[in-house]
This record gives C-alpha cells, structure tokens and sequence, in this order.
C-alpha cells in the first residue's frame, strides 16, 4: 500500500511532467517572489524566529522548532511558539490545550510543540502571535513554517534542509516542491541548517554559500532507540518522508519486515488500523510508528488510542552540531531585533 502527499515525480530527475508544468510554476514563482519582497510584515513587538524550508512538506522544521525552544527556555526566555495547524478543524486563533485538544481540533505538529511551550495555531499568525503575547505572556516567537507567507516581521530566518532528500527536482510548485525561486528564497534567509547526511542537499548548500548565508548543521537522534534492537517490525508511518524513519529504525538494529507508507497527517481510519493489526499478527512483527502518527492516535477515538497500545513509537530529537548552536541562534536572533527595533 503506497500512497503520497506530493507527487512522485516532485522527487525524481526533471521528466515531462515538470516540463509540462513549467508555465504555471513560472506564475506560481512571481506571485511567490511578489509575496517575499512585498509581504506585509506586521511588528509584535518580540524578537521573532522563523523555522521554515524551501520546499513542500517535511525537511525537519517542528522538530528544529522544539529543539529552538527549549534552546530559548535555557537562556531564561519565554517562547511561544505559532504554527497554522495543517488540516485542523478549529477556526481562529487557538491557543493549544494537549490535555484537551485533539490532533484533528488542531493539528498534530502543534500538539507536539505545546509540549514544549505555549502554541497558538491561527492562518493568520500574526492573529496567534498577538493572542500567545496577551494571553501567555511570552517573549520570544518562534514560528513553524510560515517564511514564504511574510505575515511578520522575522528577524532571524532558519530555513531547513534533509540532506537526505534535498530539493527535490528543483523546480517550483506545481512542477516540482521548491515554494519559490531558490535565488528568492535565499535572500530573505538568515541561515541554512542542513540536517543529516547525504549528498541530495549538497546544490541548495552551494547557492546559499554563494550567497554569503551562514549553513549549520544537525541531526536527528533517537531517544529512545535501545528497545528496537534485533525487533522484527512492521513500520507504518504518514509523515512527509517516511524512507527516514525506515532508516532509523534499520540503523537502530530493527529488522523491518514490512513497511506501510500513509500521507503526511493522515487520519488512520478502521481499515488502516485492522489491516496493520492483521498483518502484524500474521507475520509476528511488532508494529512500529512516529511520535507524530502517535500523537494523532492518542488524541483521537477510543479504537485509535487502543490500537496505539499495539505500536511501539520511535522518539527522535534534533541535535545542533556543535551543541551551543542553538543558544547561538536564539542570541542572533535577539541582536537581530533589538537592530530591528533600536538601529
């Protein structure tokens, strides 16, 4: 069962689908570009860090958000974070209860950055960064995603990158995954953090080396990953890229038997979990997710958060190289505003 977000040829070598395509991405990229440079940019008053990527979907950007804001709640700041909450059935600004809220009311990534600190999820942002500045009292914004959108004023831009997938084919929406001209991108951009390894990014690192933006480096590292030594499983996910948590798992030790690949967000129906359950009984295999797929589970009906107790779930956070880097980031980004805001 293989099933995709974005299309497959986003991913591949440029072919004729791109080409075709390249008229609308050409408009898509002016409006995009239009959208950058004249984007309204509204002040809150507090430093602002963006989190965000060049392309569509995945990249690392909540997990460089929480490991941004515990970096922040070290050196004694208040963070909030903003995130739009992506396929969340509230309306407005809401300001995220993980006790209450459910991963369908408000999104799954939002769900995991509240338990870091206060998240507020709005397609507005600068509505949910001025309801978490009145109604939490926070200092320090860090936004998950949001760069393309220019709805505030951001003094430090942390575009992600996996070394691993890259940019894809290189071309802009709809013919490929890339949100705006790379060359666009890249100016508004502070710095490129490049996470993991693999050769897929080494373009975007060029570009942006030309042009003169700072590129730092992470990782993601299983907290966990001890239990999935020598385990046989069955790995499901519905995550952008889900070929990474495969691999996590095979570096882990585990033994995938088999892998069942869902969209990003997706909501596991009966079938799904019936299925997975079936075969993982069939075959002897543990079932093995991602804290994300988790947290829709956990959060939804009764049948999903008692076919979660079958799974085991495999932690990761990120890790700044060297460690310091994200006190570094959370520091320039403060100087940042106080230039914004002083001269």
């Amino acid at each position: 069962m293989m099933r995709a977000e974005t299309p497959p040829f986003w991913w591949r070598p440029k072919a004729w689908q791109s080409l075709m395509l390249a008229p609308a991405a050409a408009v898509y990229g002016r409006v995009a570009r239009r959208n950058l440079e004249n984007g309204e940019r509204a002040d809150v008053g507090v430093p602002v860090l963006c989190v965000g990527n060049f392309t569509v979907g995945g990249g690392g950007k909540t997990p460089t958000a929480m490991a941004l804001g515990r970096a922040a709640l070290a050196e004694g700041l208040r963070p909030g974070f903003v995130s739009r909450g992506h396929g969340r059935a509230s309306r407005g600004a809401v300001l995220v209860d993980p006790a209450h809220h459910s991963a369908a009311e408000v999104g799954d990534e939002p769900l995991l950055l509240a338990s870091v600190a206060p998240t507020c999820v709005a397609v507005n942002r600068r509505q949910a960064a001025q309801k978490l500045l009145a109604e939490r009292g926070v200092d320090f914004i860090i936004m998950d995603d949001g760069f393309q959108s220019a709805r505030l004023a951001i003094d430090f831009a942390l575009i992600a990158v996996d070394a691993r997938r890259g940019l894809g084919n290189g071309a802009v929406v709809p013919a490929g995954p890339v949100r705006a001209p790379l060359i666009d991108q890249i100016r508004f951009a502070d710095a490129l953090l490049v996470i993991g390894e693999g050769d897929a990014g080494d373009a975007v690192i060029r570009q942006t080396a030309r042009g003169n933006k700072p590129i730092f480096e992470a990782a993601l590292e299983p907290e966990n990953g001890a239990r999935f030594a020598g385990l046989r499983v069955l790995a499901f996910a519905g995550i952008a890229d889900p070929a990474k948590f495969y691999a996590s798992l095979t570096a882990l030790g585990a033994e995938i038997v088999e892998t069942r690949d869902f969209p990003d967000h997706h909501v596991f129906s009966s079938d799904d979990m019936d299925d997975l359950s079936a075969s993982a009984w069939r075959e002897g295999l543990q079932m093995v997710t991602t804290r994300k797929d988790a947290v829709r589970l956990a959060t939804g009906s009764a049948a999903m958060q008692l076919f979660l107790k079958e799974c085991e779930v495999l932690d990761v956070a990120l890790g700044f190289a060297p460690q310091s880097l994200g006190a570094r980031i959370i520091r320039d980004t403060r100087r940042a505003f106080r230039r914004r805001k002083f001269g």
